[in-house]
């Protein structure tokens, strides 16, 4: 795929930040229709203005991803309005940052893994069927993180999140091309800390700088468009992954908490400031 040009892309959390931009390269590259998912309807609103305005088709709706019959009605809407997508980006995500005896079990714990797990998987659900009967070129842009990998003190919940989100991505990827269904193709991103509000207060390990998000952007959309299994930036997540699978657990331990700084990473971490 080398260009979304006359393709239907759906974004999640598409309002702001991340979203926003993979929305603006959707319609710099002449998308079809961008359908742009969020809950803060006010700075939907503003998004979907802005894009029409350089004379995109967007279609604009406030959702809640974690709730299986918001994602229903609202995946039937799109399909009456603009059809099925051709890329859906799972990029609405949230975090806590805070030992976990100390998380809401239900505006902490549940809310998380339902947005940031049962989300991606009620929104690709509710489309790929869809896609693949379709039998265009069609992709699946999941967004991880590195945390999915690493153990990180005060941010259990969101890791644990992260964790289940890349082994359900990545056996998606998988059941898809067993099933013959190639020609729909699941990318994972898996960055480190990110330079946006989520993340307000969070410390870069050593040699992993604080990534700018139109780099991950631009990385991301790339990788999704090739079809890419995984994509993991920078250099030092897979670095981390490889340690971390070779080295006995004390001694990794060890490195993460007194060399790499993993371990005191969200010591600092306020997040947003509207919480």
């Amino acid at each position: 795929m080398r260009t979304v040009e006359s393709r239907i892309v759906l974004i999640t959390g598409a309002a702001m930040g991340m979203g926003r931009l993979y929305a603006e390269r959707a319609v710099a590259e002449h998308a079809a229709a961008v359908v742009l998912w969020d809950m803060d309807a006010a700075a939907l609103e503003a998004t979907r203005a802005e894009l029409a305005a350089r004379g995109a088709r967007v279609l604009a709706q406030v959702v809640d991803v974690s709730s299986p019959q918001a994602v229903a009605e609202a995946a039937q809407r799109v399909q009456a309005e603009v059809g099925t997508p051709d890329i859906v980006i799972n990029n609405a995500g949230v975090v806590r940052g805070k030992p976990f005896w100390e998380h809401d079990p239900l505006t902490d714990t549940e809310f998380v893994i339902r947005v940031n797990v049962l989300g991606p998987m009620h929104v690709t659900r509710a489309f790929l069927p869809g896609m693949i009967a379709a039998g265009n070129e069609a992709r699946i842009l999941n967004v991880a993180s590195a945390s999915g990998l690493l153990s990180v003190p005060r941010m259990t919940v969101y890791t644990g999140s992260k964790w289940a989100l890349i082994g359900w991505s990545d056996s998606l990827r998988l059941e898809l091309r067993r099933a013959g269904h190639g020609h729909v193709r699941v990318t994972t991103l898996i960055p480190s800390y990110i330079k946006t509000g989520m993340f307000a207060g969070a410390r870069a390990p050593l040699l992993t700088p604080l990534l700018e998000p139109a780099h991950v952007v631009d990385k991301a959309w790339a990788a999704m468009k090739a079809g890419k299994p995984r994509l993991m930036m920078p250099w030092t997540v897979a670095l981390s992954g490889a340690l971390r699978g070779l080295l006995p657990l004390p001694l990794w331990d060890w490195v993460a908490g007194s060399v790499f700084k993993v371990y005191s990473s969200m010591e600092a971490f306020t997040g947003r400031k509207s919480g």
